[in-house]
Parts: C-alpha cells; structure tokens; sequence
C-alpha cells in the first residue's frame, strides 16, 4: 500500500470549522445575553459564561475523542445507551428525583452536575435507529420487522417524554424515526399511515393541557394574547424587528432587560438577530447551512450503512433543532422549549451535540479515506514507460 493510503484521517476542515464557530458564536451570545440577568439575580455576571465555557470545554474533550475513537465502535454501545436513557427517563419519574422547572421535571441533580435524560435519549435514539437499520438493511421495507419494533420502542421513549412532559423531545424522537426510516427504504404508506393515527393522539394531548392550549392561542394571536400566553412570542417579533439589518451591537440589545424570558436559552435567536441583525442571522443560518451540507456528505460517503444513518441522524437532530427554535422565535410555530443547537445555554446538550459533531466528524475522516484508497487503487489508463514514445507504448 502506498503512503498516500496510510495517510492520517483527514476530517472535514469545513465541518470543523462551522462546528467551532457555531460554539464560540453560542459563549458570546450567551453572556450577552445573561450578563445582566446574571449580575442582578446571582451578583456575578460570569455566572452562566463560566458554566457554558466548562460544558464547551468538556465538549471539545468529548468531541475529540469521539473523532479518536471513531464511530464504528459506537454500534457495540447501541443498545446499553438505549437502556440508560430508558432508565434515566424513568428516573425522573419517581418522586423526589427528577428536578422541575416551568412545570416539568427534566433533569436529575447530583453533587455538582444535572443531568437531563432527555438530550441523552436523543442521542441513544439515533445511535439505536443507525444500528438496527444497518443491521436489518435488507428487511426494512417489512413491516413486521422494519417498522414495528422501531415504532414500538419510539413509543417507550415518546411516552416516557410526554410523563414529563416534554413536547418537543417527543416530536424530534418522530422526527428522527420518520426520516431516517424513510432514508431506509421503509415503505411510505407505513409511515404516512403512522402518522394519520398519531393525529387524534397529538390532538388529545394538546387539547386536554390547558398550558399548551395556551401556546396555541399564544401562536395564533400573539398581540391579542400579550400579557399572557403571547408574552414571550410578541417579546421575541418585537427582538427580532428592532435589529434591522445590521443590529444594534452586540450587548446593546433591550429586550434581554427582563422583558424577553429565557433569553439565554429558548430565545437567544431573537439576541442575536435584536444585536446582531440580519447579517448576523443571515451568518448563523449559514453555518447551520454548512454543518447541513457537510452532515450529508460525509453520510452519502461512509464506507458502511451503520456511518451512512448514523450521519443522517445526527445531520437530521441539528437540523430539525436548529429549525424548529429559529421558527419559535419568529412565531412560525407554538413554542416547543428546544434549545438553538451549539448556541443555547445548557451543558446536557451542548456536551451531547459536541460528541454528536465528533461522531460525524469520524464519518467524514472514513469517507475521506475511502475516496483516497479509490485513486490509490485505481490504475492509470494510459501509462507510458519512461523512454519510449506513446506510440510505440
């Protein structure tokens, strides 16, 4: 074999790139964005920088050794992820361990850390969905063994989110499950006939919740509902607006002065485009746009199935999260308490989402090195000795 093939992985320098800068975009715009809050309710300023930077720091650990150890070794821990993430959701079921906040319990405390099962099963999910597809290529398009039991155990996961609840995990859990079925093979009419029945069921689970009937008024008619259930959307249009196009300057947002709650969090879009205007939204949706792009690439070029749904999983949960928060805060859709991917304040998912990135990063390494053995191994057409003519080669 030549030197060339020996070559180290080569990770995708665009993906990295765009990975890195979505991070450190997320640390200035987090202690923008909570400065203020921070000083007046924790006297320290740096109080939610300085745990980002941690968790960013953990992150890259993570990122790195995802990328060291590389993706193939992650389908062996498909199943025990599963079962931890199962178990963690249970977890926050029994009284006296699951944390609450805004009325549901999502995270489990332990000395010095929180967990959120949550972000864990998001992961697990993919990772599962990669697995059992790769495994099961040839059968997906059954419906006794490629749809079945990946609906049955979306249920588990799905029911044990709406406990919470949690809305907005549950239907990225659907999301991800109908994508990367779909990518697979599976026949339509068993996913489109899924989702007619899970209709009534959504319907009843938003209309027997007076707090989510409330965000539907909420999204309907912000301005009608501003005191209320439209507060924070209004807050956000009105962020959002002022900012025209260039912005006010970073830190020079007002909305962020105890009128736009979870400013750090949920709305930091509505900061950034208030501060940084639409050139700055315009320059995050295009690193989204490039982690998208460069997600898929690396996917379509795995050397095995298990890299190819594992990319589109992960491609699938940045994107369908960064979308999903960008359209709350622009009232596209009702409010659904997912984080701006690599932006919002949170450790869970920023750590998660870093060792996701890395994953993807070891797909991108491997599809790199399978196109270099190509032209390794590829023979010239016309290949001239040295010395002689072409014509007498």
């Amino acid at each position: 074999m030549s030197s060339e093939a020996k070559k180290t992985p080569s990770y995708d320098p665009l993906l990295l790139g765009a990975v890195l800068a979505l991070v450190g975009l997320g640390l200035v715009m987090v202690y923008s964005a909570s400065a203020i809050m921070a000083q007046e309710k924790l006297n320290d300023s740096f109080y939610f920088l300085k745990r980002q930077a941690v968790a960013a720091c953990i992150g890259l650990f993570v990122m790195a050794m995802a990328m060291k150890v590389g993706y193939r070794r992650v389908a062996r821990y498909a199943y025990p992820l599963l079962i931890l993430a199962v178990i963690l959701l249970v977890m926050l079921l029994i009284p006296g361990v699951g944390s609450a906040a805004n009325g549901a319990k999502r995270w489990i405390k332990f000395p010095g850390i929180s967990i959120q099962p949550a972000e864990i099963a998001k992961m697990a999910w993919v990772i599962y969905l990669a697995y059992s597809m790769a495994k099961k290529r040839e059968k997906v398009q059954s419906f006794s063994v490629g749809f079945v039991p990946h609906l049955a155990v979306c249920g588990v996961l799905v029911g044990l989110c709406m406990l919470q609840p949690d809305f907005g995990t549950s239907v990225g859990l659907l999301f991800l499950m109908f994508v990367m079925l779909f990518a697979g093979g599976a026949k339509l009419s068993y996913l489109v006939g899924s989702v007619l029945l899970a209709l009534p069921f959504a319907y009843h689970a938003v209309a027997s919740s007076p707090y989510r009937m409330q965000r539907i008024f909420g999204y309907l008619d912000p301005w009608a509902n501003r005191k209320g259930s439209g507060y924070q959307v209004a807050e956000s249009l009105m962020s959002i607006g002022s900012g025209g196009f260039t912005g006010l300057g970073l830190g020079d947002g007002r909305q962020k002065l105890f009128f736009l709650p979870e400013a750090h969090t949920d709305f930091i879009f509505s900061i950034i485009g208030e501060e940084l205007g639409l050139l700055g939204v315009a320059a995050l949706m295009l690193l989204y746009g490039v982690v998208i792009w460069r997600g898929i690439r690396a996917s379509l070029g795995a050397s095995e199935p298990f890299g190819t749904y594992l990319g589109l999983g992960i491609t699938s949960l940045v994107a369908f999260q960064a979308l999903v928060n960008m359209a709350v805060a622009m009232g596209l859709v009702p409010t659904k308490g997912l984080t701006l991917p690599f932006i919002s304040y949170g450790g869970n998912s920023l750590i998660v989402l870093m060792g996701a990135a890395g994953l993807l990063l070891s797909i991108s390494a491997t599809a790199e090195g399978a196109k270099r053995r190509v032209r390794v191994a590829r023979p010239a057409r016309y290949e001239v000795p040295v010395g002689a003519s072409e014509a007498t080669a």
